[in-house]
């Protein structure tokens, strides 16, 4: 919302116009009153019917209002978030909230340090609506520092990766591991394949996250676990159905496939690497057999690469080939 240059004394959404005072919610204009008590007394009316309860409340409001705007996986990562924190702050009203409470939350999350930035960046963007909506006065997250996140390094082994995947007692797990790999794409644009995106050229992505389209180009190892892929559930397979999907013709959640990889993992006894590692290696790799990983990643620019990368494996360099001072 940008800022007023006239009537800085007016509520969030209330303008003077036409000799009279009107709320105004998603370009529909309300009358309020000629005078401005009256005018104060209908506005706060009307936010107290549009707004009853606590935090938990609130954040459900939130949740309406931002989501028609935001893609799909942000919307199940705010969903995740939510239900973290509504237990959290289950007896505040928004205006109880201080800067200390915001900062005992992060604090509480330091095992997790992705998560606690992740919930942070979230309650700032709840309370910038609140103090809009005139709920409190300010923004208890602004001033508390996000934790610094460690960059990963880990790079998942030829062996490691064979290892989960042959240890999957999950139908799907092994299938969602080749594609992962082959495509070097996310999980969820994985799961999201269908039988339209398939074709003799390669696979066509949309990625969620940013919207990059591209095509990963066909190859033998990539044709043959698409058409085991296939061969899984063949009597439901039509031209729009997803390519990986569960008896119910669906395609697996995000979660469930999550899971099962968890499972795998320790059934092969191999710690310290996610289901997302598995990207990594593909972009890794990728790069290492000459291929444009930036390209296969869809990332916008180099940087965004070399964090998949070069934290992954180290770089094979050279020294000097005399020792100083030999001809």
């Amino acid at each position: 919302m940008r800022p007023r240059k006239k009537d800085r004394h007016l509520p969030a959404r209330v303008y003077f116009k036409h000799s009279s005072y009107w709320y105004v919610e998603k370009n529909k204009w309300e009358k309020l009153a000629a005078d401005l008590p009256t005018a104060l007394q209908r506005y706060a009316e009307i936010i107290d019917t549009s707004y009853r309860g606590g935090m938990s409340e609130l954040i459900d409001k939130v949740l309406v209002q931002i989501e028609p705007s935001l893609k799909p996986n942000t919307v199940t990562q705010y969903r995740i978030i939510a239900r973290r924190l509504k237990p959290i702050l289950v007896e505040f009203s928004p205006s109880q909230v201080k800067q200390r409470h915001i900062a005992e939350i992060k604090t509480s999350m330091a095992s997790t340090p992705n998560m606690a930035n992740r919930c942070l960046s979230f309650l700032r963007l709840v309370f910038a609506l609140a103090v809009e909506w005139q709920l409190c006065d300010s923004n208890p997250c602004i001033g508390v520092r996000r934790h610094q996140e460690a960059k990963r390094s880990r790079y998942m082994t030829d062996e490691e990766f064979v290892a989960i995947r042959t240890s999957a007692a999950h139908k799907a797990i092994p299938t969602v591991m080749d594609l992962c790999y082959l495509t070097g794409q996310r999980i969820g644009d994985v799961l999201a394949i269908k039988n339209t995106d398939i074709s003799e050229t390669g696979i066509q992505f949309i990625q969620q996250k940013t919207g990059t389209k591209l095509t990963v180009s066909m190859t033998s190892a990539l044709l043959l676990v698409i058409q085991d892929a296939r061969s899984t559930h063949p009597q439901i397979m039509l031209p729009n159905s997803p390519l990986l999907y569960t008896r119910g013709g669906k395609p697996y959640s995000y979660g469930t496939i999550k899971d099962a990889y968890q499972r795998a993992k320790t059934a092969a006894q191999v710690e310290g690497v996610t289901i997302h590692d598995i990207r990594a290696k593909s972009l890794t790799d990728a790069d290492q057999q000459g291929h444009d990983a930036q390209k296969l990643g869809g990332h916008s620019n180099r940087k965004m690469t070399e964090r998949y990368i070069r934290l992954r494996r180290s770089i094979l360099v050279s020294g000097p080939n005399h020792r100083a001072g030999n001809v």
